[in-house]
């Protein structure tokens, strides 16, 4: 078999991909959790699953993954994937502006959690080293599956999803120091524990450092260099470039290269170019995380649940208990109610992806028995599956309880409210946009802008301005500031057919928001406000009307009946504009479709 060799592990390759093309749809359309639908199906047809029967029926070796070699290789590739989006998401700007709730709540939710889940694996006769592995372990929660929960109840911008977002940030951030102290101990027993992990830690942070400084100064200009073009390939090419480079730079340095990928999304997070990064990986993250959890599925040996009933139940049970305690107590600290701090708690208590990857290592390092960690990895699968389950009854209580208090409280305070809402958007940074932003900053309104000139993106960007590199037409962009909370889009766009483009795609995904459009001429302006356009103000109309209007001035007529005479023409105009859907405007006919 020669063909063999030529790619290796293309059968299970080519069976991810036709399970992938199946299941994310079929996902999508029975609202069910993807990473719980993966789970599922990787414990299926994995080797603990119906791969184990192929050897009796041979058609099943076809469609199941009987050995656990091809699986593995596919993880890695997906564990890579899963770290860099989480650098994307942990920008430093990020991290400092909830650095309250992220090192306080986050670290205090760390530290409790594995001091009370190690202390229990060591009084039921663990040896030190393994009991504080399973402790750091078991103490993380499942980005994963808590974010996509939260998005899909729409909850990411709750004061409870905030609070669970900043201490799951702080614990993709504990995975580090988790990583380096295995490779500690795996050095040197439990004795001299300490000093072992404390010279690791700080020859992996200077590593970082390292690695983080040289990788700002390579990343940041080659992406300036060639974003310009635009071209989408070579954007691939550079986004892959980053995540596979500094991985395998963080894997000279003797660290994980899931480290490394995890410092390449934290580094292109703090560029300008972090939206149209997200945009382009989007379509591989839910295949490549499909990847990865379908890979956790298949090392998860469901027959365990028969041989050992009451110790799985006992371990998920204690685990979520623990976990769900620790966290209502520290978002009830943080002035959050008794209901939603709860409702954070059950939402938090499940086992994290990251126990997967880190008992994996932990075994392979023969630091803890493979029987044991194959049982505590069934068990946090167990809690991944009840998390839906936890997160719908803690939104039932935190539900149940703000009504209450609503009928308290009828009379809700509207500023408050106003405050909340979004930032004003301007698409397209030019002269009028820049304009615009500057109006509105001295009002102390908060905006966000886009621009696709990466050269003025990185001068204004380099001087805090808040202004990003992208197409504002593209929905997705858009998405991901809230564009449905913003009190306006404003387009500025230079281009006439782009502007055009960009009020119909946005008025297809966001029929309610307000659109403020600038526009050529007369006739640009008539088809703007056809395409959905809530105002548009035509450049030559009012360019003409403050010239008539100096001159008018100037020849002896007095401000009140010029600011008339510019007032009534203007109000002729849009006269015109608004009647113009009804019945055809006569001077221009060809443009109702």
């Amino acid at each position: 078999m020669q063909e063999q060799h030529a790619f290796p592990f293309i059968r299970e390759f080519l069976l991810f991909l036709t399970l992938a093309g199946i299941l994310i749809p079929t996902l999508q359309r029975l609202r069910i959790n993807q990473v719980l639908g993966f789970l599922a199906v990787g414990a299926l047809v994995g080797p603990y699953g119906l791969g184990s029967l192929a050897p009796q029926v041979p058609l099943l070796g076809y469609l199941t993954f009987p050995s656990g070699e091809g699986v593995s290789m596919l993880a890695e590739i997906g564990v890579l994937f899963l770290m860099f989006m989480i650098g994307l998401e942990l920008s430093a700007a990020r991290l400092w502006a909830m650095r309250h709730w992220v090192f306080g709540a986050g670290a205090a939710q760390v530290a409790a959690s594995a001091l009370l889940i190690g202390g229990s694996a060591w009084l039921l006769g663990q040896p030190l080293a393994p009991a504080m592995i399973l402790g750091l372990v078991l103490s993380l929660s499942s980005t994963a599956v808590v974010m996509q929960l939260l998005s899909d109840q729409q909850a990411t911008g709750t004061r409870v999803g905030q609070a669970a977002f900043a201490v799951l940030m702080l614990q993709d951030l504990a995975v580090v120091p988790i990583l380096i102290l295995i490779g500690a101990l795996k050095g040197g027993g439990t004795e001299g524990v300490l000093m072992a992990a404390l010279g690791a830690m700080l020859k992996a942070a200077i590593a970082i450092t390292l690695i983080y400084v040289a990788g700002g100064r390579v990343i940041h200009p080659l992406f300036r260099a060639f974003a310009r073009h635009r071209q989408p390939d070579v954007f691939m090419a550079l986004i892959l470039l980053s995540a596979f480079g500094i991985a395998s730079l963080s894997a000279m340095f003797g660290l994980s290269m899931a480290l490394g990928a995890l410092i390449a999304g934290l580094l292109l997070a703090e560029t300008e170019f972090k939206h149209e990064v997200e945009l382009m990986v989007e379509p591989f993250k839910g295949l490549l995380m499909g990847l990865f959890f379908m890979s956790v599925g298949m090392n998860m040996d469901v027959r365990q649940i028969a041989s050992a009933p009451l110790w799985l139940a006992g371990a998920v049970v204690g685990l979520v208990l623990i976990k769900t305690v620790v966290v209502t107590l520290i978002f009830r600290a943080g002035r959050l109610p008794w209901a939603r701090a709860l409702e954070g708690g059950l939402l938090l208590g499940q086992g994290g992806e990251f126990a997967f990857i880190v008992i994996g290592y932990a075994i392979s390092s023969k630091l803890l028995d493979g029987a044991l960690g194959g049982r505590v990895m069934l068990a946090v699968g167990l809690s991944l599956f009840i998390t839906p389950l936890l997160a719908r009854l803690g939104r039932a209580i935190g539900e149940r309880w703000e009504s209450k208090q609503r009928e308290h409280a009828a009379k809700a305070d509207e500023s408050a409210l106003e405050s909340e809402r979004g930032r004003i958007i301007i698409a397209g940074f030019g002269r009028v946009g820049q304009q615009l932003a500057k109006l509105l900053s001295e009002q102390g309104i908060e905006y966000v802008a886009f621009e696709n000139d990466a050269k003025v993106v990185s001068r204004l960007h380099a001087q805090g301005v808040p202004v990003y590199f992208g197409n504002a037409a593209r929905p997705e962009l858009l998405k991901r500031v809230h564009a449905d909370e913003s009190p306006a889009i404003v387009l500025t766009m230079d281009h006439p057919g782009s502007a055009l483009q960009a009020v119909r795609g946005i008025r297809r995904e966001f029929p309610h928001v307000r659109l403020f459009v600038r526009s050529r001429d007369e006739k640009h302006a008539r088809a703007l406000k056809m395409a959905g356009a809530t105002v548009v103000v035509p450049e030559t109309l009012e360019a003409s009307l403050q010239l008539s209007a100096f001159v008018l001035e100037s020849i002896g007529l007095d401000e009140r009946q010029v600011n008339t005479i510019v007032e009534h023409e203007r109000g002729l105009f849009e006269a015109a504009l608004l009647d113009m859907p009804g019945e055809p405007h006569h001077a221009h006919p060809h443009h109702h479709h």
